[in-house]
């Protein structure tokens, strides 16, 4: 007997672990001041959602629940004064969570991007979190502001929920903000916009249409949401965008009410190490190759040779990821390197043959090996 795989809204109801994304939009007024009775009942839906499931929170707020206690006007632009106010608001969020989730154990996680950008790290924080689920715990995630610098930021929360699903392994990654899913036109400024139930797959014509933040207490917006929804596809993991603040929202997805717009997992996905090599890195170069090369490394699953090499940009070591870009100058994969940018410089363009005879040692034949590497959509 064949067994029909659920799809679409009929399979939310059959996910065992849950990522919820709120974000700042989600959890404040207007304003940007907390929004305790919106919280509390958001908080009741959460607790609802986690009985019978393993439930993970992405939470927003700390640095606007900062900008309210030091009575700030608005939310600071500069890093130290975004640093101070998520260090104000981060014991106030913990603690309002804490409250809102009783009887719950809540435990705080805060990452940063280096955090997942080292392998042994990542690997660390997939531990810490399966050990906290497994003891019945909601772990309660941010970034950490506190610390973070545009060197290591993850840049929005939208971009930390979709790695923390696929650090998990989550069966749904719900994002809740200040739109009830994703429309065809803008619906700020266009009122016969409407809203698209289901995506099948996420389109570079969906990313280019998106729109940016539309609040000034938020740092993401629609793109940074599509571009979340995409990569726990990838993954094989279905994902949902919906209001934040509408009432009962959260409930009703899990009962198959049509709201927000869920995104299908797709068939053919990587597997966790591509993932992170394709979405947790933040490359430190680039390798521009030749159009024999970029038809090797794509329709052949090659490796990539040092013979492909036409241009080495930016500084990086051996096992540094770097973005590999045909001679158009856009970046097609993604990988590991196998030497230095110095070292890859001197022997771009020649055979492997030639290696030993320029550097005076042989590493590897390759400069990126093809397990190392991973074509990007």
């Amino acid at each position: 007997m064949t067994v029909r795989r659920k799809t679409g809204r009929e399979a939310l109801a059959q996910a065992r672990r849950v990522v919820v994304k709120i974000g700042t939009n989600a959890l404040t007024h207007a304003t940007g001041k907390f929004h305790r009775g919106h919280f509390e009942k958001l908080a009741k839906e959460l607790l609802a959602l986690a009985e019978g499931r393993e439930l993970i929170v992405v939470s927003s707020g700390a640095i606007a629940l900062g900008v309210e206690r030091l009575g700030l006007e608005a939310r600071p632009k500069d890093i130290p004064g975004k640093q101070a106010c998520a260090a104000v608001g981060q014991s106030r969020l913990m603690r309002a969570w804490e409250e809102a989730l009783a009887p719950k154990v809540v435990a705080q996680v805060l990452l940063t991007h280096s955090d997942v950008q080292d392998r042994r790290r990542y690997l660390n924080a997939r531990h810490a979190l399966e050990r906290l689920i497994s003891h019945g715990v909601v772990p309660v995630i941010n970034e950490n502001d506190t610390v973070s610098v545009d060197e290591i930021k993850f840049g929005d929360n939208d971009t930390l929920a979709g790695l923390v699903a696929g650090l998990v392994q989550a069966d749904v990654l719900i994002i809740l903000s200040d739109v009830d899913g994703l429309y065809d036109a803008d619906p700020r400024t266009n009122p016969s916009a409407k809203r698209i139930p289901l995506v099948e797959q996420v389109t570079p014509a969906m990313l280019k249409a998106a729109g940016g933040s539309g609040s000034s207490v938020g740092t993401g917006g629609m793109a940074t949401k599509l571009k979340a929804a995409a990569r726990v596809t990838e993954l094989g993991l279905r994902c949902v965008i919906a209001e934040g603040h509408r009432s009962g929202a959260l409930t009703g997805l899990f009962e198959g009410a049509d709201l927000g717009t869920v995104f299908e997992p797709l068939a053919s996905h990587r597997d966790a190490r591509a993932a992170w090599i394709a979405h947790a890195l933040k490359p430190k170069g680039t390798l521009v190759v030749d159009d024999g090369a970029r038809v090797a490394l794509i329709d052949k699953k090659k490796s990539l040779l040092p013979s492909g090499l036409t241009e080495v940009k930016g500084q990086f070591a051996h096992g540094d990821p770097v973005d590999i870009a045909g001679p158009d100058g856009k970046a097609f994969a993604r990988g590991l390197v196998a030497y230095s940018a110095e070292d890859l410089s001197r022997i771009a363009g020649l055979k492997s043959g030639q290696i030993e005879g320029v550097l005076g040692w042989r590493g590897m034949d390759e400069a990126v090996h093809r397990d190392d590497l991973v074509v990007l959509d």
